[in-house]
């Protein structure tokens, strides 16, 4: 496996660490539909979380959250509409982008709810 995807599972990591630290269950990781991939699916309450993972050594060229584009929303609407239809579930589905920055040895983590919406 190449360091940048060892770097990208590590910070998948931190990310449902932090969400479990803050009382959300992990209902899956890594879900793929189609050609979308969510990388965390995560519930809370009746809000279902859907989770895109960015993570960077260096925030130079720009912010991490705005390298999700309308092509990946698309994407990730598509697969989030197929895992609520088919677990047959009842939930509010909430968007959201957690930013993993490395700096050094320490790590920021920042979580953006309802990070875009969709029509």
């Amino acid at each position: 496996m190449g360091k940048h995807n060892e770097f990208g599972k590590l910070g998948e990591q931190k990310a449902v660490d932090f969400l479990l630290k803050n009382g959300y269950k992990i209902k899956h990781k890594n879900y793929r539909y189609l050609k979308a991939e969510i990388d965390i699916i995560a519930q809370k309450e009746h809000i279902l979380a859907i989770v895109e993972v960015k993570s960077r050594s260096s925030d130079f060229l720009e912010n991490i959250a705005e390298t999700v584009n309308q092509k990946k929303i698309k994407l990730l609407v598509s697969a989030a509409d197929n895992y609520v239809t088919e677990n047959d579930l009842d939930v509010d589905v909430r968007f959201d982008i957690i930013t993993i920055l490395k700096k050094g040895k320490q790590f920021q983590l920042e979580h953006l709810e309802d990070a875009f919406y969709y029509f």
